[in-house]
């Protein structure tokens, strides 16, 4: 069975008129859209600005309210919960923002921004307990333990994104968004991220949407590839497939306009 299973998903923006702020129509930013994520895979979503892929993201962690359709999380349709309903599966979905020092509070410590969802999720961890279990996640995407104690502004675009790779890592989840999480690095810490999170998918199998506006940042991280154009997805097909013999003119286009990655 599916992990995630997106069924004719639809999120649209009401336009209103500027003077008596009637609907007089919708930016279709996702527009039924289907497709599925196995365990312990990742899917690529591939789109230029303004298609609809952080659309997608977002509502199927209901950050974003859909029009219509259906995400079913192993089996169960998510969208009608209540936040109070969703809670308990919300430590199984998480996800990486794109911007590493927007997404982290400037005022908090590293260990205070990791530790919160420590402590909301697992409040019967004692301070001690919460300061190892920091300790490891840092460890685990690479960073020494004291620097708990330091905040984002201290670290590199590169060294931030792990701190948000080990925020997302704290509540153990199955699932993770990842939003553009390398778009904002280096081409060289691009490739460091991308590898630390195959590592990470082969230790702890987790399930990935990786969304990039650059098709040959996900050539190395999917195994299925999603391109999206304009709210509708344009072309489905394994990640070999969409490199060797695209299908669509605009699948052709994204490939032919970026450089390859490495």
């Amino acid at each position: 069975m599916a992990l995630l299973e997106v069924q004719n998903l639809k999120t649209y923006f009401p336009v209103r008129s500027s003077v008596l702020r009637r609907h007089v129509g919708d930016i279709k930013a996702v527009d039924d859209v289907s497709f599925s994520i196995e365990p312990g895979t990742t899917v690529g979503l591939v789109g230029e600005s303004g298609s609809g892929k952080s659309t997608i993201g977002k509502t199927l962690l209901k950050l974003t309210p859909p029009t219509s359709g259906q995400v079913l999380y192993e089996g169960q349709n998510i969208l009608p919960l209540s936040e109070s309903e969703f809670r308990p599966l919300r430590r199984q979905m998480q996800m990486i923002f794109q911007d590493p020092f927007g997404s982290l509070n400037p005022r908090h410590s590293v260990g205070a921004i990791i530790g919160e969802a420590l402590e909301i999720h697992f409040p019967a961890l004692t301070r001690k307990d919460r300061r190892e279990r920091v300790a490891q996640l840092l460890g685990q995407v690479g960073l020494q333990a004291e620097m708990a104690v330091r905040y984002p502004h201290e670290f590199s675009g590169g060294q931030r994104q792990r701190i948000g790779i080990a925020r997302a890592l704290a509540v153990e989840p199955k699932f993770i968004v990842c939003d553009e999480p390398v778009s904002a690095l280096d081409v060289s810490v691009q490739a460091q991220i991308v590898n630390l999170l195959q590592d990470l998918q082969e230790q702890l199998g987790l399930s990935y949407l990786f969304i990039a506006h650059d098709l040959a940042v996900v050539e190395h991280i999917s195994s299925h590839v999603l391109v999206m154009y304009r709210g509708k997805i344009v072309e489905s097909a394994p990640a070999e497939q969409i490199y060797a013999d695209p299908q669509h003119e605009y699948t052709r286009k994204l490939l032919a306009a970026v450089p390859r990655f490495a």
